[in-house]
């Protein structure tokens, strides 16, 4: 519910999470504990497209923390930050998993290959033209793909198998007993 309510304001606001917290029977402080823990999710405005650098050691080892001051001077904002038109948020990211292409760069979760100042450069460019719009989707998006309707099952199956199941169960808690019933 924090991911559909993120991708329909762009962050989690705090009414998103006092609903969420009703429809969950839980409390508003709840929710937030919960989503802060997560760095996709966002409990501040941030900007269309959300970059993060991974400066963890085989990253920083292949010169992320330059890539970082590389681009902090290019967007004009520091590592938290987002620029004055909203377009980017510059986060520092710990591993990012993709530790043989360094430096690793994300856009909206996206991997984007290995940055250097100059390649960052060009992504920004094609980031601001929308040239990346079919491999970078908007910010909060997960899939791009909407389904009609749930995930599909015969319902004659499943009852089945759930039978099985508690017989396997209750064979096996017979056998647990020496083979005597309560």
């Amino acid at each position: 519910m924090c991911h559909l309510a993120q991708e329909q304001d762009g962050w989690l606001r705090p009414e998103a999470m006092a609903e969420i917290g009703e429809l969950c029977e839980v409390t508003a402080a709840e929710v937030q504990g919960t989503a802060s823990f997560y760095d996709m999710l966002h409990l501040e405005p941030v900007g269309t497209y959300v970059l993060s650098v991974c400066t963890n050691i085989a990253c920083m080892l292949g010169g992320a923390l330059e890539l970082l001051g590389h681009a902090e001077s290019a967007l004009g904002v520091r590592a938290g930050g987002t620029t004055t038109d909203g377009v980017f948020t510059l986060h520092e990211a710990e591993c990012l998993a993709d530790c043989d292409k360094t430096v690793c760069v994300q856009v909206n979760h996206r991997y984007v290959g290995a940055q250097t100042p100059e390649s960052f450069d060009a992504l920004l460019d094609d980031l601001r033209a929308g040239r990346l719009a079919d491999t970078v989707p908007p910010h909060g998006t997960l899939v791009r793909v909407r389904r009609s309707t749930g995930l599909q099952a015969d319902r004659a199956a499943v009852a089945a198998e759930r039978a099985a199941m508690a017989e396997a169960q209750a064979a096996r808690a017979t056998a647990a007993d020496g083979g005597h019933k309560a």
